[in-house]
């Protein structure tokens, strides 16, 4: 059987990209297609593979502005000759072109954020950015209709949580299966938490970074932030002596920063959030919005992974905090890693080659609805521990 994976972009090693590496390993002869590809910025497992990349590969750097192009370049994409195209998408991956007879399967992260939930967030601050409101308003309709007609050229969708299985029959009307997305569990540690907490995430404005800031500035608590993007020099400039901003770091370094922090502080709505996982599997428990992904990997019961709150406030993050210095010693980490090997890339790979197999590829976890009977009280925690 002949495999193409198709990537919107292999830019940078971040949870998509993690899927990607995933496949690779379980279909070590499949070709890679992608619009955007460095070679140096992406796992020795990815780069093994032959990439193909798109007619706008010399425009890499500006490939923020190029969306009105890309359903041009992944059309252009020749995957005559294989039996099954696998598309990673939370970009537009799945707009390829497949001959009849050829199976796609699209394992989507989330359905494009900036065409369709998030995308009066994005108009606003685009247009404020000095893009011309009726161009912004033409272009985004054009492509949500090219982003749904494209839809219909899946063959299988596969969801990485129920959150966003949610999302795709909410934009696509669209069944998909949830299989979550590998997590190597194993690779993590725990060790005795220092006074400081931690934040893992790419530095753009529907993580709500700042409300963190915020939180942390105001406290005076020690906040350590991994990740870059956009958002990195507002956000330095938001900051305080106590907040400190680590970049990028090797794989071993965050690691060891998982091993000693005493929490993970998720502030933004994650479709899935590979780093609250990352950070169970660390032993550490997590500090999130209440929102997304999180309900369904964070458990608040047995094991205590963590607390819950309301509003995508610094205020309510502080409430949680204040909370959480009472509830700390609930924490048990052997419970908490035990509780994520059912992310792990064991669990991801036999899901996933069910899936393929034609076999129904179940979800076991009891994830949304366990932490959804749990109310939240007005100022973002359980009430079980108020």
């Amino acid at each position: 059987m002949r495999v193409a994976i198709v990537h919107y972009w292999l830019l940078k090693m971040r949870g998509g990209e993690k899927v990607v590496e995933e496949l690779c390993d379980m279909y070590p002869e499949a070709d890679i297609y992608t619009l955007f590809y460095d070679s140096e910025q992406v796992s020795d497992t990815i780069r093994a593979h032959t990439v193909h990349t798109s007619f706008l590969q010399p425009f890499r750097r500006h490939y923020r502005s190029l969306l009105p192009l890309m359903p041009l370049a992944l059309e252009s994409f020749d995957l005559r000759g294989y039996d099954l195209i696998i598309s990673s998408e939370s970009g537009p991956a799945k707009g390829v072109l497949v001959l009849p007879g050829t199976r796609h399967v699209c394992y989507c992260h989330t359905p494009m954020r900036y065409l369709w939930d998030l995308y009066h967030s994005y108009r606003n601050k685009w247009i404020s950015a000095g893009i011309k409101r009726t161009g912004l308003t033409v272009l985004s309709n054009y492509m949500r209709m090219w982003d749904y007609a494209a839809s219909a050229r899946v063959d299988d969708f596969v969801a990485n949580s129920e959150n966003v299985r949610q999302r795709i029959w909410r934009v696509y009307r669209r069944e998909s299966t949830v299989i979550y997305p590998p997590v190597d569990v194993e690779a993590f540690h725990w060790r005795q938490p220092e006074d400081h907490f931690l934040l893992v995430s790419e530095l753009v404005a529907h993580k709500r970074i700042e409300t963190a800031v915020l939180a942390f500035r105001q406290s005076g608590r020690k906040l350590r932030i991994v990740g870059d993007g956009p958002e990195f020099g507002a956000l330095r400039r938001l900051s305080s002596p106590n907040i400190e901003f680590c970049g990028r770091v090797a794989p071993d370094v965050l690691r060891d920063l998982y091993a000693r922090c005493r929490a993970l502080i998720l502030p933004g709505e994650e479709d899935f959030g590979i780093v609250a996982v990352e950070a169970m599997s660390s032993g550490k428990p997590v500090i999130a919005l209440g929102r997304g992904g999180a309900l369904e990997t964070v458990p608040v019961n047995s094991p205590f992974g963590g607390l819950f709150y309301n509003e995508a406030t610094a205020a309510s993050l502080l409430d949680a905090l204040k909370l959480f210095d009472q509830v700390e010693h609930l924490v048990t980490p052997r419970l908490l890693q035990d509780h994520v090997k059912q992310f792990g890339r064991s669990v991801f790979r036999s899901r996933f080659s069910d899936l393929i197999a034609g076999e129904p590829a179940t979800c076991t976890a009891s994830p949304i609805f366990t932490n959804s009977s749990q109310s939240i009280d007005h100022a973002g925690a359980v009430n079980q521990y108020s």
